[in-house]
């Protein structure tokens, strides 16, 4: 476990500080002020979680209740009182309609005919604040934590509780937290509810170290976990990805005598999910029998998850299948799982099966489940399936969204539908739905495939104009249909424009870039090019060095074409087919037969005797292809290399 933060510590500690200040006849105060501990300083910006005037001690018996500076409230009683319960529900209607964020004097003005009775009951009070947070309305809680205690009502944990329920289902982790410190000054004791509240506040709020922290201090505070404590601790190692500390906190669990149940076990291999680990989330799985814990479909479900995110599309499938078999009936997260599986897997027509049998397990496929099948479409190149997907969801009652038309615009990008995709961006409009860079990048793939530089170079200044920011792959892409357009000024223009976005180029850009100059015939541009991408931390690689040589070899280059290729190693590159084939075309252009051989007994290549027989690529199998057979061929011969007779044979060339 992680090392406590000072900002849970202050939880415990405080406890002492409450009774110091009891005793010396200082005021406790719930105000965010200076010097009031480290945990305000660590979620500051938070508003005082009860109230913010002084307030100062009043015992009533042996219970310390506070009583605000201001003048105390009068509490008014009908003649006539009504039922407990419809009290309450009169008085969670008037409070709902108050607002997220009424003020506290329009609490106080609902409250104040039921004070006395909370005086008497402050169960009343308790059914009260858990209504407000199964409504997620945290500050109302707050305010009516404030009243009770002007009012002089008591204020125990089962108060403190369910307003810290609300922090938690509301996502507000900070005030959560800041209620768990204060609740020491105010003489409640937090219990192991209380610190699930806060844990699981936490968890959603992403602060894994936080809430390891407050497990940890539990033991101190006399509060003992239970499963609930540690399932909200694995599910927020889990979504902090720690998937390591989610399996160690359930290795735990049976020294702290806590028995995992089946929410713990979905929490610790979702935890597995999230961290790619699905080897564990299947071991996981099928422990739980052993513990006599019964997996449901949420087990099934994120289990099937992990299988996708390691692309082991036929796993995630034998577990959709084996689902009913052991009575557990799969939901829409389920099969989408599996659809995205597939689709991950290139299994397109597995997952268009999956997607149709959904509506025969009483199951409707929504817009996560179009979009993963449609997607799949995209990877298996069927594109007519991926539209066709795309225009039945409106008469399925599933509105597409930005992922839906994304997926489907890629699948007319890669089937060369390049006039598809451009009226699939118009339509996203008429949809409602707003193109972002991926839509707009999609488009322009398809236009640069379908040789429209002109339309692709349309989109990409167009984009500012619907306050979409181009990234580097709309820049490269765009490039690239430049490239393939022979408009090598273009091209060069935008990659020398890109830090003017504040877009650094990547090796995509440059290649393309490359490309359009080596089309061109100029190698001395493409060399200019190579030698500076290392300043702009882009390493180049064999796409890189190939069509450098290729601009070498149109060029007539055959020197710099042969010691590129000699460099390459040295740059822990290895050279390809098209490397090595550009030298070959290079050298015989020049009348230099002899420039490239290759010991035979030793597999190396080496320059030639003009290149004074120095090795370049030790032991390497290139399989030359059909275009430079007979280029080959014309090289074979045989030399004298340091006495020792070498068989120089460039390739094996096969028909």
């Amino acid at each position: 476990m992680c090392e406590l933060a000072p900002a849970a510590i202050h939880v415990v500690t405080s406890r002492r500080s409450a009774a110091r200040q009891a005793e010396l006849g200082k005021p406790s105060s719930f105000c965010i002020g200076p010097g009031a501990g480290v945990l305000r300083k660590v979620i500051a910006g938070a508003r005082n979680p009860w109230h913010a005037g002084q307030t100062r001690h009043v015992m009533v018996g042996s219970q310390l209740i506070f009583r605000s500076s201001r003048s105390d409230h009068q509490v008014s009683s009908g003649s006539s009182q009504p039922s407990q319960g419809s009290a309450l529900d009169a008085q969670l209607d008037a409070l709902l309609s108050l607002g997220p964020t009424p003020t506290e004097a329009e609490v106080s003005s609902v409250l104040q005919a039921d004070l006395g009775r909370w005086r008497k009951n402050p169960r009343a009070a308790s059914v009260l604040l858990g209504g407000l947070a199964r409504k997620r309305l945290p500050d109302v809680c707050v305010h009516v934590l404030a009243v009770m205690q002007a009012s002089r009502v008591e204020v125990n944990v089962y108060h403190c509780s369910a307003a810290m329920s609300a922090c938690e289902k509301s996502g507000q982790w900070q005030l959560a937290l800041n209620l768990l410190s204060q609740m020491p000054d105010a003489k409640v004791v937090p219990d192991k509810i209380a610190y699930s509240a806060v844990i699981s506040a936490c968890s959603k709020g992403g602060q894994w170290q936080l809430a390891l922290n407050l497990l940890s201090l539990m033991p101190d505070a006399r509060a003992v976990p239970d499963k609930i404590t540690y399932s909200a601790a694995i599910s927020a190692c889990g979504k902090g990805s720690q998937w390591q500390q989610a399996l160690n906190l359930l290795r735990q669990m049976p020294d702290a005598r806590v028995v995992p149940n089946e929410i713990t076990y979905n929490a610790a291999i979702t935890a597995c999910e999230k961290g790619g680990q699905w080897q564990l989330a299947l071991n996981l799985l099928s422990r739980m029998p052993d513990e006599s814990v019964v997996p449901d479909k949420i087990t099934y479900s994120a289990a099937i998850s992990a299988c996708e995110k390691g692309g082991q599309w036929q796993v995630a499938l034998s577990l959709l299948n084996r689902m009913p078999e052991m009575t557990v009936t799969p939901n829409e997260i389920s099969f989408n799982s599996a659809i995205s599986a597939c689709e991950k897997g290139g299994q397109w027509h597995f997952a268009l099966g999956l997607l149709s049998s959904m509506p025969d397990m009483s199951l409707f496929p929504d817009k996560v489940s179009y979009s993963a099948a449609i997607s799949a479409c995209e990877k298996g190149a069927q594109w007519q399936l991926a539209l066709g997907l795309l225009s039945r969801m409106p008469d399925m009652k599933v509105m597409p969204d930005e992922i839906s038309f994304n997926a489907a615009i890629s699948a007319c990008e890669k089937g060369g539908q390049w006039q598809l995709a451009m009226g699939l961006l118009s339509s996203m409009h008429s949809m409602k739905v707003i193109p972002k860079r991926i839509s707009y990048s999609a488009a322009i793939s398809a236009c640069e495939k379908g040789g429209q530089w002109q339309m692709a170079l349309g989109l990409l200044r167009s984009m500012p104009d619907t306050t979409v920011i181009p990234n580097e792959i709309s820049y490269s892409a765009a490039i690239s249909a430049c490239a393939k357009g022979g408009q090598w000024q273009l091209a060069l223009s935008l990659l020398n424009g890109m830090p003017d976005m504040r877009l650094m180029p990547d090796e995509m850009s440059y290649n393309a870039a490359i490309s359009a100059c080596s089309k061109g015939g100029l190698w001395e541009l493409v060399l200019g090019l190579v030698s500076s991408m290392p300043d702009m931390s882009v390493i180049p690689q064999e796409i890189s060095y190939s069509a450098t040589i290729s601009a070498c070899e149109k060029g007539g280059q055959w020197q710099l074409a042969l010691g590129l290729l000699s460099s390459m190693p040295d740059k822990r590159v290895i050279p390809n087919e098209m490397s090595f084939n550009a030298v070959i075309s290079a050298c015989e252009r020049r009348g230099q037969p002899s420039a490239l051989v290759r010991n035979q007994g030793t597999g190396s290549w080496y320059s030639g005797p003009n290149n004074n027989n120095r090795c370049i690529i030790p032991d390497i199998s290139i399989t030359l292809d059909k275009i430079n057979y007979n280029a080959a061929i014309s090289l074979l011969e045989i030399v004298v290399v340091d006495v020792i007779v070498v068989d120089v044979v460039v390739a094996a060339a096969v028909v």
